[in-house]
């Protein structure tokens, strides 16, 4: 090897590059052409003079120029992540972002025409009535949480930028009935009925759980940043049919076959199950990884989604059976933090032990 150069110039050298082109589930990969391009930039300006040159270091021998590691030069690729939703958990939701406009134009008007909120139809708690509701973050109502994903793909769909799309999604090309698909499919607008109605009759027959809607809009509002499309209304059954059927097989031990969905829907085949899912796969780079950070924000900015809304989740009183339940729960937890901070502190006098300072007595003259 010497003083030539040899790894990491062209991007079909680096073992690293060749794993990101693969794929995998494990996370992220970036993208391999702008991997490329930077590298090719590199070498264009005079082979390993300019290397040495941008990368300002060499061996610590002195025995020649030391080219940069390729996951040296990531991180734009880490810092494009953070734009992503679907990846990254201090990024905000494209659908809670493309509601805000609908739920300030409602408020404005409301308040133009002097509006009233009419009756209030959400319950609150009083000093001899709690109220409460049955959605957790670990165990969401499966009912208010298909409402809250259906009417985020509604706002995706109204709220469109405009109409990319490809054809391994479009029903015209691939209909999912026979019924023949009108040709002004593409201009109307499913409501938020229709698309609740659609997906809650998969989520019945299939008996998929409500965290599988939440990872189902990840993949969604995934496919549409990496592939750089838009969900419309000439593909967005197939993709969140798509979605679905991936966080399906992803997140319940269970999963649903395809031929299974090939039961629901009568008129659609395992092959064009099958070409849709290894499509989505690829465009998803393989990323099928959701982190418990960005599935919580997904949660709590749907529940955000319901509040603007007036989707409110279903309340009960409390009863004295789940009062009784709640407080087993607490204790549980209370003795379990107590523990925790026992052995804590024995750590911590373990540590004064070991730095065996002897005190001595004072003498008083």
């Amino acid at each position: 090897m010497g003083n030539t150069v040899t790894c990491c110039v062209s991007p079909d050298a680096s073992p690293k590059l060749g794993r990101a082109r693969g794929g995998g589930g494990g996370g992220a990969a970036a993208g391999p052409e702008r991997w490329a391009d930077a590298y090719q930039a590199a070498a264009s300006g005079g082979g390993s003079g300019s290397a040495e040159a941008d990368s300002g270091d060499s061996e610590p021998g002195g025995g020649g120029p030391h080219l940069q590691h390729i996951s040296d030069r990531e991180f734009p690729d880490d810092l494009a992540l953070e734009s992503n939703p679907s990846d990254h958990p201090r990024a905000s939701t494209i659908f809670l972002s493309k509601s805000q406009t609908d739920v300030r134009e409602k408020r404005k008007s409301n308040h133009i025409n002097h509006v009233s909120p009419g009756q209030l139809t959400k319950k609150y708690s009083s000093c001899s009535t709690i109220f409460i509701d049955d959605s957790t973050v670990s165990q969401p109502n499966l009912r208010s949480t298909i409402k809250c994903v259906t009417l985020a793909i509604f706002y995706h769909i109204k709220n469109r930028d405009s109409d990319r799309s490809l054809d391994i999604f479009d029903e015209k090309s691939h209909p999912l009935t026979r019924e023949e698909v009108p040709d002004d499919y593409y201009k109307h607008d499913p409501d938020h009925k229709h698309i609740y109605r659609f997906v809650r009759t998969l989520f019945s027959a299939a008996q998929l759980t409500a965290e599988c809607a939440i990872v189902t809009l990840v993949y969604l509002e995934r496919l549409l940043t990496y592939a750089e499309i838009d969900i419309c209304p000439s593909n967005w059954k197939r993709i969140v049919l798509g979605a679905i059927l991936l966080a399906s097989k992803v997140w319940d031990d269970q999963a649903v076959w395809n031929v299974d969905y090939c039961q629901i829907l009568k008129d659609i085949t395992v092959e064009d199950m099958n070409e849709m899912e290894r499509h989505f796969l690829e465009l998803l780079q393989f990323n099928i990884n959701v982190p418990a950070s960005v599935y919580a924000k997904y949660y709590f900015d749907l529940r955000s989604l319901a509040d603007d809304n007036n989707l409110s989740f279903l309340l009960e009183p409390l009863s004295k059976e789940r009062a009784q339940k709640l407080e087993a729960i607490s204790r549980l937890c209370e003795d379990k933090y107590k523990d925790l901070s026992k052995a804590a502190m024995r750590r911590s006098f373990s540590a004064d032990n070991l730095v065996g300072i002897r005190r001595s007595n004072a003498i008083l003259s």
